[in-house]
């Protein structure tokens, strides 16, 4: 029971910082003055690719999210 307690712990800890990790590298919904001094490459392709990027990224945010609300339900029951 003890070593089922660790890997559960550990498997939470691993999707919290991962869930972290992915938010963190998501871009915001609007550049605002930052993508204005920063400089927007603004291709058809880099647009494309960068919403290719962010709904991948949104998608791994909800399965992480997801590992990470069964682990701390299953760590309470234990």
């Amino acid at each position: 029971m003890e070593v089922l307690r660790i890997i559960c712990t550990v498997v939470m800890l691993l999707a919290a910082v991962a869930l972290i990790a992915i938010v963190l590298f998501q871009s915001g919904k609007s550049a605002g003055l930052s993508g204005a001094i920063a400089g927007n490459s603004d291709s058809f392709m880099s647009k494309n690719k960068n919403r290719a990027w962010d709904a991948r990224l949104a998608s791994s945010t909800k399965w992480v999210a997801a590992v990470w609300l069964l682990s701390t339900f299953a760590l309470s029951l234990l």
